[in-house]
């Protein structure tokens, strides 16, 4: 397995028979180098979306259809985008699992909000979620953006995930003390990634404080297109 971080929450990985590309915000993303994007989607199965803000969405429709690949995610976006876009989608709900190949994609409950900007304001754009992927003898559990929640004692007991992929930059999601705390509290990880900083100045830039809180968990701060083989 090779987990490749494209900066903020945006993720290529490559797990049995997939390479899926998750949240993937390349155009305007201030970590990623333009001139490798054909290296980061290269051979793309599948997207994964998360929730719909602009950081994590706005590219999942000129990817899906450049690629011909279809896009997973809550069902009310995905709906939308099939009906407008005309765009394969796979929509499906919090508590429900998908097959990709040889890999399992379960979607589980998080805490933030998801929408796109108009003229208008706001709109709607079903859902914020995180993912339970299942493969090669591993569950990563990605949280999306959200807080800590009590859920996550729920989800270690049905999918008792090894690595977990979490959002801890602070401002808008959880920072490094409460994703360790989340991490201690209601998992057993033996490998921590963190994402969702760095970015901008206003997130956190170093994952010191969570490697700190979580002695005996290999805390992986990860570089752009550098793989992390598990």
């Amino acid at each position: 397995m090779k987990i490749i971080w494209l900066g903020h929450s945006s993720f290529r990985i490559e797990i049995e028979d997939q390479v899926l590309l998750v949240d993937p915000w390349l155009a305007g993303n201030p970590l990623f180098p333009s001139e490798r994007r054909d290296e980061a989607i290269r051979g793309a199965t599948h997207i994964l979306i998360t929730h719909g803000h602009g950081d994590h969405a706005s590219e999942a429709v000129e990817l899906a259809t450049g690629l011909g690949i279809p896009v997973a995610g809550i069902y009310d976006t995905i709906d939308h985008w099939q009906t407008a876009h005309g765009i394969e989608g796979i929509g499906f709900n919090k508590g429900g699992t998908i097959k990709l190949g040889e890999v399992a994609v379960t979607m589980v409950n998080a805490t933030h909000s998801s929408s796109q900007a108009s003229d208008a304001g706001p709109i709607y754009m079903g859902h914020e979620s995180g993912y339970m992927i299942a493969g090669e003898g591993h569950v990563i559990y990605l949280s999306g953006d959200t807080d800590v929640m009590a859920d996550m004692g729920v989800f270690n007991d049905l999918h008792r995930p090894d690595i977990g992929i979490l959002a801890a930059g602070g401002y808008f999601t959880m920072d490094m003390k409460r994703a360790a705390y989340a991490a201690r509290t209601f998992f057993d990880f033996k490998t921590v990634i963190p994402c969702h900083y760095r970015t901008f100045p206003i997130l956190e830039q170093d994952a010191g404080e969570l490697a700190a809180a979580l002695p005996g968990v290999a805390v992986i701060e990860p570089q752009v297109l550098e793989p992390i083989e598990i």
